[in-house]
């Protein structure tokens, strides 16, 4: 069983050093799911929404949460990311959206938390974009879809 990283002999939360780790290409994918009724659909669908491009907005909002990831978690370390993207695809029948992000660098850590960041922040940045439409909507499923590079190798929830 792992142990975890970021609490030292003394239980005290660290900042985990990763000088000696070996610089690798790393990638981490995170998916967040927005719930919207029919009446928010069709406002997106439309181009209804007062605020303007609701997903533009949440695109950049993502990459954004992406780049500050340290500044919100308290023991992720600063990183130099190469790329981060957000795909959101918009299933109008069931009313969901579902936001994919990729966060991808070249380093000695990896960008799981960064990917993860980045999607909840696209989904919150869709939440607060269609509130005055719809109170209920509902952010599910945030998590982490795959991850690769680094000694831990590969995961991915399809494996």
């Amino acid at each position: 069983m792992s142990e975890f990283t970021h609490i030292n002999a003394s239980g005290e939360a660290i900042m985990v050093d990763v000088s000696d780790k070996t610089e690798t290409s790393r990638i981490a994918k995170a998916q967040a799911r927005v719930n919207i009724n029919q009446q928010t659909v069709a406002s997106l669908v439309n181009g209804e929404q007062h605020k303007g491009d609701v997903f533009a907005c949440a695109r950049i909002a993502g990459i954004q949460a992406a780049k500050k990831t340290s500044e919100l978690i308290p023991l992720c370390h600063p990183l130099m990311l190469s790329k981060v993207t957000i795909e959101l695809d918009l299933d109008e029948s069931a009313g969901v959206i579902t936001v994919i992000s990729t966060a991808k660098l070249k380093g000695q850590t990896g960008v799981e938390m960064e990917a993860l960041t980045a999607a909840s922040v696209a989904a919150l940045t869709i939440y607060d974009m269609c509130k005055a439409i719809q109170k209920d909507i509902v952010i599910t499923d945030l998590k982490l879809l795959e991850k690769h590079g680094g000694k831990s190798g590969s995961f991915s929830t399809e494996a």
